[in-house]
């Protein structure tokens, strides 16, 4: 493993808040909600009919009409946030240097919209009737492989399916494959656009859902009492990472350090999180250890806080175990209370808004927080934003299957 810092110099989001970082980062200071009633699809026969849908996203604007037609749109947003993040980094790859540019873009669900298409035509018109692009549509790795196939980029191309924690442990993994030597770059986040019938029906079915659809304006309301369940959000966000040398030697713009990644599992349950938090705190603690940060250093939490009963409670406990008394003292808080649950892209938009806390001294609210659980007593950063000049933050992701993962950001010195 090689000592050199792993940093940050491009980044790129489309998601229920904005179009751009810029345009999201100032929505999620102004605590401007996501959320609204379903406009993608008929939602007359589901008990959820509201989500966090991506609003004016124009394909065309980024792709030739007939490539955007071969996407899925978890493929389409994906390309849209890896274009910003490319452009931002000023990265420019020669012939020489392909191979040494890595692209890690998960999704914990993949092209859900086109498999509903193609049951719905395999059953009316016949299987003959299935598009010959459906596969590259549907796989989990297609926005990876797109995104390595437009710019030439011959690194190491995958995707990781951690279902919430998909979009860091992608990045993860990313850092990992950085500080192996494998590559110098790598493009790395999170993609998904899950809000279909199919995809809302069933994480209602789990019970993850909320199901306030006449009176929306304080759902999802994370860490609150009254607090029941998600919204679905959709969306992508992707980073650029280089190794610092690279990056410093062609001249970019560094934004933070990616400090340090923890992953671990609770085995315990398929959906539901460890009671104890134990799996949470193992992870954030072993995250701070690889980027060599106490808790007195930490000044930021990025919750997963989806707004689900168990899920709130569970996490402020592992925060709590790992983070002992100091954990009273850190301002956390969920920015899933504006976005919505983007299931796989969540942790790579939410690693977006880390980098932008420890750049601007601004960290952004809880929103919908009105009554407070005596089980979950931390600081959430309530409906308004906070100026602290912080110097680390993390972030962290829990999902489906017990998987736990944490990334911790530092400003760069």
């Amino acid at each position: 493993m090689i000592q050199e810092k792993i940093v940050i110099t491009g980044m790129g989001t489309v998601n229920p808040l904005g179009l751009s970082v810029k345009e999201s980062w100032e929505n999620a200071l102004n605590g401007v909600s996501g959320v609204g009633p379903i406009t993608l699809f008929d939602s007359s026969r589901l008990l959820v009919r509201i989500a966090c849908e991506v609003k004016g996203f124009k394909p065309e604007n980024y792709m030739e009409p007939k490539e955007a037609r071969r996407r899925d749109r978890y493929e389409q947003i994906a390309a849209a946030a890896a274009k910003e993040a490319i452009a931002q980094a000023g990265l420019q790859v020669g012939e020489d240097e392909r191979g040494r540019v890595g692209v890690v873009v998960s999704s914990a669900i993949g092209g859900i919209a086109t498999i509903h298409d193609l049951v719905v035509t395999s059953i009316n018109e016949g299987p003959r009737r299935i598009s010959p692009f459906t596969i590259p549509m549907i796989m989990a790795n297609g926005a990876a492989g797109l995104i390595s196939i437009d710019y030439g980029f011959r690194g190491p191309s995958l995707s990781v399916a951690s279902a919430c924690a998909s979009g860091i442990d992608g990045i993860g993994t990313a850092w990992m494959l950085l500080k192996a030597g494998m590559i110098d770059v790598a493009v790395t986040g999170g993609s998904e656009a899950t809000i279909t019938e199919v995809g809302v029906g069933a994480f209602d079915r789990v019970g993850a859902m909320s199901r306030r659809n006449e009176d929306y304006s304080q759902t999802p309301q994370p860490f609150d009492l009254n607090r029941d369940g998600l919204v679905m959000g959709e969306g992508a966000a992707v980073l650029v990472l280089e190794r610092e040398g690279h990056a410093r030697k062609r001249g970019a713009e560094i934004m933070a350090e990616l400090a340090g990644y923890g992953a671990t599992a609770d085995a315990f349950h398929i959906t539901a999180p460890a009671e104890d938090g134990s799996g949470g705190a193992a992870a954030i603690r072993q995250a701070m250890a690889s980027a060599s940060v106490s808790p007195e250093q930490l000044g930021y939490i990025n919750a997963h806080g989806t707004g689900t009963m168990l899920n709130d409670i569970s996490e402020t406990k592992a925060i709590k175990s790992a983070l002992g008394p100091q954990a009273y003292k850190i301002p956390v808080s969920s920015t899933k209370s504006m976005t919505g649950h983007m299931m796989g892209a969540t942790g790579a938009l939410e690693t977006i808004f880390c980098v932008q806390a420890v750049q601007t001294g601004a960290l952004p609210p809880t929103i919908h927080y009105q009554t407070p659980d005596p089980n979950c007593d931390l600081d959430y950063l309530p409906n308004q934003a906070l100026e602290r000049k912080i110097e680390v933050a993390i972030n962290n992701a829990f999902g489906f299957g017990g998987h736990n993962a944490v990334l911790v950001v530092r400003a760069y010195r």
